[in-house]
């Protein structure tokens, strides 16, 4: 297992300084970013009021490049009744920002870099993905169903499952 963490972590060194290459490239020639790109799409419509409401809107907006593990209307539906209202409540802010950074890895991570790959990658909320790239992909519990959806500053990854931290 300490072998696979450490090909995870060079890869990432490696994929993030092509990342911030490209990046760089497609922020220079335009294009949508990582906000755009989830608010022009009607199934990330509770993901976009959350960022919203958590005040993460510009940060998402950013250079980055950053890697959105998306979770869509649905996997946001299957949560306990009453937990996504409760969370966009302004007394749970603090609640909601570590959950939904908890879903965005520094760096750019296409599903050709996870793929093959088990290992773990650090979130801006401070923790650690689980990533499985042996089947499919998988992040946690959760399985990535639409990859690589390219925005001027990252990728995102729409995934069944909201992660929790």
């Amino acid at each position: 297992m300490m072998k696979r963490r450490f090909a995870l972590k060079s890869m990432a060194a490696v994929g993030l300084l092509a990342a911030t290459a490209a990046c760089t490239d497609m922020a220079m020639s335009g294009g949508d970013d990582i906000v755009d790109i989830a608010a022009s799409n009607p199934d990330f419509s509770t993901l976009v009021a959350a960022v919203q409401a958590a005040d993460l809107v510009d940060t998402l907006k950013g250079p980055g490049p950053f890697t959105v593990f998306a979770p869509t209307n649905d996997a946001f539906a299957a949560l306990p009744a009453g937990t996504v209202e409760n969370l966009l409540k302004p007394e749970n802010k603090d609640q909601l920002v570590a959950i939904l950074t908890y879903h965005v890895v520094p760096g750019k991570f296409t599903a050709a870099s996870l793929s093959g790959q088990r290992g773990r990658v650090a979130t801006a909320q401070g923790g650690y993905l689980h990533v499985n790239g042996t089947d499919g992909v998988h992040v946690n519990d959760a399985r990535v169903t639409a990859a690589d959806i390219m925005a001027s500053n990252g990728v995102i990854h729409v995934i069944d499952k909201v992660l929790l931290p």
